[in-house]
Formats: C-alpha cells, structure tokens, sequence
C-alpha cells in the first residue's frame, strides 16, 4: 500500500496538497514551517491517532470549527479514496466518499511512526510499552480496538464504584455492585492476556536483533499476575486474585488487578534497556520493534505500512538512517523529515523532496526513477 496524495484543509497551518512517491519521499524546510505537520497528517489519516497530542482536535486551525484530511491510497491496481474529518467534539471516517466505521477504516492506510515521543516505548512506563503493543494489535485486528475499548469502559465503571466505596461509611455494601464489573473484566481481560501475548511472540520472532548494533535485542510480556497461580487458566487466576484484592481495591479507589498493569520487558544482552541502556542503543531498538512490527503485519496482511520518521538527523546518526532506508527499500513507503537542505539533497537521486513554507508545498523534485 502506498499514499499517492493528501489534501488538508484547516488542519494546523497546512493548506494544499501534496503527491507522493511509492517509495522514498524527504519533506524539508526551515524549522517551525509545517513539514511535521504534514507527516502528522500522514500518520493520522492512516491511523485515526496524532503522534503529536493524545487530542488529535488541538489540530484544528484555530480559525475554523473542523478539519478535513483526504487521501488517495494505492494497493495494487486498487485505488481507494479515504477521508477523515476532525471536529471539536468527534471523528468522522470515509471511504470512497461514504461514512465507514472505524473498524472498517482502519487497515486501509496503515503507518508506523518513529519520532521523539515515541523513545517512550524504551524509555517510558509501562503504558507506552502496552500502547505500542496494542497498536500493532490493531493494526492487524481491528477488531481488537473493540476489546480494548470495552476493556477500558467497564474499568472506568468499576473505579468510579471502587472511589465511592472508598468514601462510603459501608463499604461492604458495594461488594455485591462489584461483582459483574469484575465477571466483564475477567472475560474481556482475558482476550487481551491471549491477543497481547501472541503479538509478543509474533514480535520476538521477527526481531532483527543485532541490525544496528552488536547487542542482542530482545522482548517478553510480562503480566501482572505472573507468579501468582497458572497463567494458563488465565480467568481462574484473575479472579482469584480479584478475590484477594477486593479490600484493598476498595480502600484505594481504584482497580490493581488486570492486563492494565501489565509491562512487555525490552532487553539489551539481557539487561532492562531503559535502565541501563545508552540513548545509542535505545534509539536502536525502538528502531528494531518497528521494523518487527512490520515484519508481523506483511505476515499477516502481505502488505507493509508506511514509514515516517520525523526529524530524522535530530534522532538518527547517518549509519543508523542509512541501515533503516536500506532495509525498508523495496517494502514500505517511507516519509520523512529534515530542517537541512543538504539533507534533502544527499536523497535525492532516491527519493521524492518536498519543500514545505508556511504549510504548503514550495517545490518538489520529480519522483525518482526505480
């Protein structure tokens, strides 16, 4: 799959539109001009998520009440139409002009994204570790968004439960309340425990591990309830230790049991990489996962996301973009970023350029030959 063009109207400060090549395309300008902006667009029409803000409507130009993204995607001889539009208060998805639902949007246009906020997932709790995992998840299952955001809603339910028993003077009077929050946690827990530790494996397996580096990457899902009872049984063990946390839940106010609290482990010749791995090795492996990611989904879909790398001299040293650019040519279509011209220049017998200035396209080289 590929993206041949995006149109934007009052997304940030961007206007216009801009044609792409199937493979190597290098957005560049002088800083604060719109060439994030513009691979933004990429990643959120793809994948209905921002990689700048967890609230993709702080897009929307501050003079206007909506935001429109329209893309033309290329799969084979297939053409496909997809839009997304941004208000204030909701998402909107089309294909070919009719309103889709998201799990029938998604996997049309799909894109992996590597930038500053993204070191998280090595660097970060466990959260952006779930994140990343539950993102290639959806990727490949849209379905599994489903799962997890009734995962998510019947979690909200019970903590808002679990702090009104926390202020109660009986508290004992919520622990019948309780128990079908926890029968909907247990059963939706326990697709997530399965989707997640597949994935893992499926990841593992994919790894390039010394790619970049001489040390050995590596990855593990770690659950909360590991050690705790036979993670085989995964339901039975979950509410067994629901049982024995319900006191303890009450008197927090919030759930402590479930694949919420769960880590995938990230390892450097064995050692936890975001305690004592260098910022080298970090980026690296990031790097890795992605390209895993990839791996897994062409498994599943024969077919490659996208690419985008922002800012890319800022995050990557030249041997590291040139072992990336390399092992993604031919696959994926890839995106990405630089405030140097010369930058710009040096991928130009490969690449598609595009300079950008006040949100817009001011130039372009035509797309290299193959």
């Amino acid at each position: 799959m590929h993206l041949s063009r995006l149109e934007s109207i009052n997304f940030r400060n961007l206007s216009g539109a801009l044609d792409f090549s199937p493979g190597l395309n290098v957005v560049f300008g002088a800083n604060a001009q719109g060439k994030t902006n513009w691979l933004e667009a990429v990643y959120l029409l793809a994948t209905t998520k921002s990689f700048k803000t967890a609230q993709p409507k702080e897009a929307i130009n501050h003079t206007a009440d909506e935001a429109i993204l329209r893309g033309t995607v290329q799969q084979g001889q297939l053409s496909r139409d997809i839009q997304l539009l941004l208000t204030k208060t909701t998402k909107q998805t089309f294909v070919n002009g009719k309103r889709e639902a998201i799990t029938r949007y998604l996997g049309i246009l799909d894109a992996i994204a590597f930038t500053a906020d993204e070191m998280e997932v090595v660097r970060g709790g466990p959260e952006y570790r779930r994140r990343f995992v539950d993102r290639g998840l959806v990727s490949t299952l849209p379905s599994y968004l489903g799962t997890l955001a009734e995962y998510n809603r019947v979690l909200k339910q019970k903590n808002s439960l679990l702090r009104s028993a926390s202020e109660a003077d009986d508290p004992m009077k919520f622990y019948p309340m309780l128990e079908p929050w926890n029968d909907q946690l247990v059963a939706l827990g326990a697709e997530i425990h399965v989707a997640r530790l597949g994935y893992v494996e499926k990841l593992k397996a994919a790894l390039q591990p010394k790619l970049f580096q001489n040390e050995s990457i590596t990855v593990r899902y770690k659950s909360s309830l590991e050690g705790k009872g036979d993670l085989d049984d995964y339901p039975k063990l979950m509410r067994e230790r629901l049982a024995h946390h319900l006191a303890n839940e009450i008197s927090m106010g919030y759930a402590l049991v479930g694949p919420h609290r769960d880590d995938v482990e990230i390892l450097c010749d064995g050692y936890d990489i975001s305690r004592f791995g260098s910022s080298g090795q970090q980026r690296s492996a990031l790097l890795i996962l992605d390209l895993a990611q990839m791996v897994v989904y062409h498994a599943v879909l024969e077919d490659y996301p996208v690419f985008i790398v922002d800012d890319i001299d800022a995050e990557l040293d030249r041997n590291r973009i040139e072992i990336l650019l390399d092992t993604l040519e031919g696959n994926s279509q890839v995106f990405i970023s630089t405030s140097k011209r010369a930058i710009a220049q040096h991928y130009r017998n490969r690449a598609k350029t595009i300079e950008i200035a006040n949100g817009k396209m001011v130039s372009d080289s035509p797309e290299p030959q193959l």
